[in-house]
């Protein structure tokens, strides 16, 4: 079980997360959606220090950590509780991608490099991508690279693994494949948090759904409950606004 308690962070005088309170049972897979610039990936950010918290408490089983009052030795190791995927991957561009994934494990992990290789070389192939091992970031898509990006994720083993928008910086075509990625991760039990504007992914793979607005969680549930059944007048809008939103192609009118 993990317990975060009042989870307040402010930038300035300005509350963005207004003391969040959450459980999440091992093997969950938690949702947030929300307006963007209301606190979700600040929340996500949060929980390993990324941004520090004004004050919260996170408990993995029997460690507890204050995230306001906290020692570099307790924020070494509240971080290999979580790994995060970031919406732009963040890779090491002079690495190869299995470099890439074995590079925490040997820094952070300690594992012998041998040991590592293997474990790396384990994870590109469960994502798919083990023939691209000595590929550079840029010689991979943008589906490729978030790929490897999970596949170091999981790698470290995460108690909890923290999702941020991971295929918002995708061309379409390249979400499913990152998205597949994720679900495969999930059926295998792993822990997970993650953020995204795709609301038909989160109905998919979620476990709990947590609408966020204001810094404030304004209502939660299953997929089912929250989208086929929203009670409250602030989510109803939100969904609306998302059911009614068609983009149409700018057409130009030719110039005389």
């Amino acid at each position: 079980m993990i317990r975060i308690r009042n989870l307040v962070k402010k930038f300035n005088n300005h509350t963005v997360l207004d003391g969040i309170d959450l459980d999440i049972e091992p093997g969950e897979v938690v949702a947030f959606i929300g307006p963007s610039g209301t606190g979700k990936s600040t929340f996500l950010r949060s929980l390993n220090l990324l941004e520090k918290p004004d004050s919260g408490t996170i408990q993995f089983d029997d460690d507890t950590y204050d995230l306001s009052h906290i020692s570099k030795k307790e924020t070494l190791r509240l971080r290999r509780s979580t790994a995060m995927v970031f919406q732009q991957f963040n890779l090491f561009k002079n690495r190869t991608a299995v470099e890439n994934v074995e590079e925490g494990l040997r820094v952070v992990k300690k594992i012998p490099k041998n040991e590592a290789r293997q474990r790396a070389l384990s994870e590109l192939r469960n994502v798919g991508l083990e023939e691209y091992q000595n590929h550079y970031p840029q010689h991979l898509s943008g589906g490729q690279q978030q790929r490897v990006a999970i596949a170091r994720a999981l790698s470290m083993k995460p108690q909890l693994l923290l999702l941020d928008e991971p295929t918002s910086a995708l061309d379409p075509e390249r979400v499913k494949e990152v998205q597949d990625t994720i679900s495969l991760a999930a059926q295998e039990g792993n822990t997970m948090l993650l953020v995204s504007h795709e609301m038909g992914f989160v109905r998919k793979i979620a476990s709990k759904v947590l609408f966020l607005d204001g810094g404030k969680i304004i209502e939660q549930g299953s997929p089912e409950a929250i989208f086929a059944n929203p009670k409250t007048p602030r989510l109803q809008s939100f969904l609306a606004d998302i059911e009614s939103y068609d983009p149409k192609p700018v057409v130009l009118s030719p110039q005389a």
